[in-house]
């Protein structure tokens, strides 16, 4: 049996002020699937860092476009996170815990750690001068009813 594939797209500035938009979204279009609350904090979490991403490293806070788009397949999520920034040189560098390229400020390098424990699958595509596409994956478990289940 083919499961309905739901989707949404979202395409905004690559602000501050627009990294709160995108939690609400995803949050919004996640409840269809009744998460947890630790399932909607987490996917949150790992979106915030994308898109923050997105803003502080691939446009150095001078505006851009960030997309986001997602699709619910049966129970598993998939959020891509995509940007036409300055793109990353060495992405295997990159997700290393604590490595930053703005070592001068307050960051601290676990953006993509983050999103590797909140989500179930991380995967990410950059071209130096084109831009990143961060792609992120979480399957959703119903939660069991204990109360009219019998033991």
């Amino acid at each position: 049996m083919n499961q309905v594939k739901k989707e949404i797209r979202l395409e905004f500035d690559a602000i501050s002020e627009n990294e709160a938009l995108a939690r609400v979204v995803i949050a919004a279009f996640l409840t269809q699937l009744d998460p947890t609350l630790e399932e909607l904090q987490d996917v949150k979490t790992a979106i915030s860092e994308a898109v923050t991403n997105a803003i502080i490293h691939a446009y150095q806070e001078k505006g851009g476009r960030i997309v986001m788009s997602a699709a619910l397949t049966g129970d598993e999520l998939e959020v891509r996170i995509e940007d036409y920034g300055i793109g990353i040189e060495n992405v295997q560098k990159a997700m290393e815990p604590l490595f930053t390229t703005s070592p001068e400020t307050e960051r601290a390098g676990m953006g993509f750690a983050f999103m590797e424990a909140f989500m179930d699958k991380l995967e990410v595509e950059s071209t130096v001068g084109v831009g990143t596409k961060i792609c992120m994956r979480k399957k959703f478990y119903p939660v069991r009813n204990w109360k009219n289940s019998q033991v």
